[in-house]
């Protein structure tokens, strides 16, 4: 019976260490799988924290020039409110960041304990392993066992069995050190991640502090302006004045190509580029660096109570004399002066006109071709020190969000 249990036992142990190290196998990838997911989806979260960072500089920037020559002005409000915009979608990844740290925390934690109860578990076989392979030693025993085979055939078969059972346990003794080895490595992990955490917890705190900081002055800002209530009512009558010009401007161009292609019939250049124009919707480059500061449509003045305004391009607010460039190729149609607003270049795409007004100076001439992020001239500023482009989008007499055919900023 001895003979028979040792022989059952050396056949048992051999088969669950075969399973136990699939087992420990399925966890090792499992915890490789889990880092690679974990590094691209933190990867990206870096990433945009960094993107955040740069386009803070940017409209730091931009602010800083606004309040150059006068405090208090529109421009200076529209950039703050850009900028803690910024402030917030900074903390917002700050806060992705913690929490993919939590998530990547609890699954190391997880891991540990399933690493530790595997290690219970084959320490506790390790240990019936030896005690029977010493009782299996004695050297009487053995050759008992070996010797009392009623065959060559079953003597192999003996045989093999030792040296399985001898195997088996340097396979055994080979998973507790890797599992050892991988525990020691997951406890290491978890106090790195514990760190960067208390780190961005810091950064959390600094980052909410400016926030605060930034929206006590955007306050402050807009009670300043609500003071001088006059000027800016007088500042708006005579930019709806000047966009009542660009408007004419505009519809005029428009005619005018509208009544040349009755007269001659559209030519094939001009419907292919119509269509490569339509193609790249959402894949144009940015006529300016800067940001948004007034939107497509109608929308609440940011100062004036009850007082609605309608845009039908969008305000870039940039840096001072910063490049303007042409978002595609087309043919300049026109290029004028509008007084309050600047100079303005109009070119044409096909059934497409892109407007670019608010330029000091300008590079390029009535029936020009240009190419795609050609220069055609730089930003002006105003006597409150913003610089700031006006840009529509018009196919025929329709206006366009031009937002919905440039690139995502």
């Amino acid at each position: 019976m001895a003979i028979v249990s040792l022989s059952f036992h050396s056949t048992y142990q051999n088969a669950m260490s075969a399973g136990k190290l699939a087992h420990i196998i399925f966890i090792l990838i499992l915890i490789s799988f889990s880092d690679a997911l974990a590094q691209k989806t933190k990867s990206q979260l870096q990433k945009e924290k960094q993107q955040n960072q740069e386009k803070i500089k940017e409209v730091e920037k931009i602010l800083a020039e606004t309040t150059v020559q006068k405090k208090n002005t529109l421009g200076e409000l529209s950039a703050l409110k850009q900028r803690i915009q910024q402030q917030e979608d900074l903390i917002n990844s700050i806060k992705g960041e913690m929490s993919f740290l939590d998530t990547e925390i609890g699954e190391n934690n997880g891991i540990i304990q399933v690493l530790e109860e595997d290690l219970k578990k084959l320490r506790k076989e390790y240990a019936a392993m030896i005690f029977a392979a010493q009782k299996a030693n004695n050297s009487a025993t053995r050759l008992t066992f070996l010797f009392s085979a009623q065959s060559f055939d079953q003597l192999v078969m003996r045989l093999q069995y030792m040296n399985q059972y001898a195997q088996t346990r340097k396979l055994q003794a080979e998973q507790i050190i890797k599992v050892q080895d991988e525990l020691g490595g997951q406890v290491r992990e978890i106090r790195v991640k514990r760190d960067e955490k208390n780190k961005l917890l810091n950064e959390e705190v600094t980052e909410n502090d400016n926030l605060t900081t930034l929206k006590k002055k955007q306050n402050s800002v807009v009670k300043s302006l609500e003071k001088e209530e006059k000027k800016l009512k007088r500042d708006l009558e005579e930019t709806k004045k000047a966009v009542a010009n660009l408007d004419k401007l505009i519809n005029d161009i428009i005619k005018e190509e509208m009544e040349r292609e009755a007269k001659a019939n559209r030519s094939k250049d001009a419907v292919a580029l119509s269509s490569t124009f339509e193609d790249n919707k959402t894949k144009f480059p940015w006529p300016v660096s800067g940001f948004v500061s007034q939107k497509f449509g109608r929308q609440n003045h940011p100062v004036l109570k009850g007082i609605v305004i309608q845009n039908d391009g969008i305000n870039i607010q940039t840096k001072e004399n910063e490049r303007v460039k042409s978002i595609f190729e087309g043919e300049v149609r026109k290029v004028a002066f509008i007084p309050t607003l600047g100079s303005t270049v109009i070119i044409k795409h096909g059934d497409y006109l892109s407007v670019y007004t608010g330029l000091k100076d300008v590079s390029v001439k009535v029936g020009q071709k240009v190419s795609t992020n050609q220069e055609i001239g730089h930003v002006l500023s105003n006597s409150d020190g913003i610089s700031e482009l006006r840009f529509r989008i018009h196919k025929n007499t329709t206006p366009l969000d031009p937002q919905s055919w440039l690139k995502s900023m």
